[in-house]
């Protein structure tokens, strides 16, 4: 089993900034690819950001330019460097863990943008 911890999530207004954080326990052999993936209400879970142990990045379109991912291998953590942000990128904010058919969510961190 893996768990995942993320941190970082919060009220910020429009044009602000957060780092998210995400801090993977347990058999952390498993895995291969991180990734933030968001809900908000209403609304299907979306994928904001992956990258992989080889640092390859894939971005949702609507975060794109205004977000950053990266992982420290060494500590198996994510962080999600979200700029400029907008109202509607208010959402509960989850880390995933993904490895060999094996997938792993976090509980999920509250970001709340004001306009």
């Amino acid at each position: 089993q893996v768990r995942l911890v993320e941190s970082g999530g919060g009220l910020v207004q429009a044009g602000g900034s957060l780092r998210l954080s995400c801090a993977a326990s347990g058999s952390i052999g498993r895995i291969n690819a991180m990734g933030w993936y968001r809900q908000a209400p209403g609304k299907q879970r979306e994928l904001v950001a992956t990258i992989t142990t080889g640092d390859s990045t894939n971005y949702a379109d609507s975060v794109k330019g205004r977000s950053t991912i990266s992982r420290d291998n060494a500590k198996v953590s994510v962080y999600l460097q979200m700029d400029s942000l907008k109202p509607e990128d208010t959402a509960v904010y989850y880390c995933k863990a993904s490895g060999l058919r094996v997938y792993y969510w976090g509980q999920g961190t509250q970001v709340t943008v004001s306009s």
